[in-house]
């Protein structure tokens, strides 16, 4: 007996509530993407939506209420399952357990842990009746968690790819029956994890598919690995994910499906007016609160990839080099949640662009430490489809990087080139500080016995908003200042 399910899956919302008007059209926004989950659930029998991890964050909407509100969104918008992801714990581990508590729907996650006892934080998975299928889902976090729970070392995590399976291996052999008809990985690790955990899976476990999160990745087709089809839609509300699937009762098993990725537009969305309705009171609260003008740009930045030399990040990277202590600063482009700014800037908009608070650190450097750095994130960031972070760098700099030879071709610090010997003070924000091994390669003890890092800033948002509201017309342009050059392909 062949039944269908249709299964729905988002990723990184991040607090994406609101639609854009684009070309005519309203694009995104969870009142049209509820409207379509609804029109999906009449339309069709057997119904599940997923979302895997990362709802908070990135809105004005979800920080000025810490979370409140995205919960209450999420209640309306209605997800059955959704795993935990990294932001979940901006606002703290107790208070996540709290707003837990006020979600009517499940959140899961199998390796966070009480370091202790190992007692599982959440419920590792969950194992759904549709009409009597059996669909169980199990969800995995990264290893960025830590760093969200620094100031509660009670918490542990299996971080490891390789630990990660190993805990849906036990949970499976634990707690999957033999009336289980899908099993699906929601994972909030990354891409590239993604595909390096379907290979470490066992078979036996008989894992269907991996519904990915965290690197904003956004595929056009499944990636199959060890016969595992790993899916993923990028980052927001613009999009979902549609598995139509197929799945024999009587074995037990998926014998077809179809995966598509799907827009989210008024054209082929209907509103979900009790959710606008809710929206509109928030919007109206944080408009009176943040609605005042900060300054006006000379004209509209944009950051066009995450993964090149932007408008956004160099006038991010330059405000913060200007009229410091430090030579260069390394701007994570993973700071800047929106693609776009001005030319007229309020308050609120900065809050949405950069919603993170991070202290600055300056750190010094060799030249050749400095080179190294440079090549290191260039490489990853190509190698590892845009997982790793990369960074925009304040004016003066010029870095030519040849990916087939992996080496920089040109180096230079206000029209010099970089020295072996020559010492480079740096700027880094707190994350990249403290993960600066993953960040750039290189061990941070062995540059510290030189000298010590020194924190420079202590709220990176407040030396925004007094150097954005002090200043009028700032521009900022791609100045060639990062140059990847790869083999062309034919």
């Amino acid at each position: 007996m062949k039944d269908k399910l249709v299964l729905l899956h988002s990723n990184d919302m991040h607090g994406d509530f609101l639609a854009e008007a684009r070309d005519g059209q309203h694009i995104g926004g969870v009142s049209l993407l509820s409207g379509y989950v609804q029109q999906v659930r009449r339309e069709n029998e057997n119904v599940l939506y997923a979302i895997a991890g990362d709802m908070f964050k990135g809105s004005l909407i979800d920080s000025e209420f810490l979370g409140f509100s995205t919960i209450e969104i999420m209640n309306y918008l209605n997800p059955d399952i959704v795993a935990l992801g990294n932001h979940e714990l901006d606002y703290g581990l107790a208070h996540l357990l709290f707003l837990e508590k006020c979600a009517r729907f499940p959140i899961i996650n199998a390796n966070m842990y009480i370091k202790s006892n190992h007692v599982r934080l959440f419920s590792p998975y969950k194992i759904m009746d549709v009409n009597g299928l059996n669909i169980m889902f199990i969800a995995v976090i990264t290893e960025e968690v830590l760093s969200s729970t620094r100031g509660e070392p009670i918490v542990g995590t299996y971080v490891d790819v390789w630990e990660a399976a190993r805990q849906v291996g036990v949970i499976i052999d634990n707690y999957k029956t033999t009336g289980v008809d899908l099993t699906v990985l929601l994972t909030h690790i990354g891409y590239t994890n993604d595909i390096e955990l379907a290979k470490a899976l066992n078979p036996k476990w008989g894992v269907d598919l991996i519904i990915g999160g965290h690197s904003h990745t956004l595929l056009s087709k499944p990636k199959i690995v060890n016969d595992i089809p790993i899916v993923q839609v990028g980052v927001g509300s613009d999009q979902i994910g549609r598995f139509d699937i197929e799945i024999d009762r009587e074995e037990h098993k998926m014998t077809a499906y179809r995966w598509q990725v799907l827009p989210i537009t008024s054209a082929s969305c209907p509103v979900d007016e009790v959710l606008e309705k809710v929206l509109s009171e928030y919007k109206d609260e944080t408009d009176r609160k943040y609605g005042r003008l900060l300054t006006i740009l000379n004209r509209r930045l944009t950051m066009e990839s995450k993964r090149q030399e932007s408008e956004l990040g160099n006038l991010f990277a330059d405000l913060m080099q200007q009229d410091s202590s430090f030579d260069v600063m390394f701007y994570g482009t993973g700071s800047l949640r929106k693609k776009e700014l001005g030319p007229s800037v309020q308050y609120s908009d900065l809050k949405e662009i950069i919603p993170f608070v991070n202290e600055v650190h300056m750190l010094e450097v060799t030249g050749r430490q400095f080179r190294d750095m440079c090549r290191y994130f260039l490489r990853q960031s190509i190698d590892t489809k845009g997982v790793s972070e990369f960074f925009n760098l304040s004016r003066g700099v010029r870095v030519v990087y040849d990916y087939e030879k992996d080496e920089l071709t040109e180096c230079s610090l206000n029209g010099h080139p970089v020295a072996d010997e020559q010492l480079i003070k740096i700027g880094l924000q707190d994350f990249h500080y403290r993960n600066f091994k993953s960040c750039f390669g290189l061990d941070l003890t062995e540059i510290e016995k030189r000298r010590k890092a020194r924190t420079v800033v202590t709220d990176d948002f407040s030396v925004y908003e007094e150097m954005l509201a002090g200043s009028e017309r700032l521009d900022s342009h791609v100045e060639g200042r990062l140059v990847i050059k790869k083999r062309e392909t034919a």
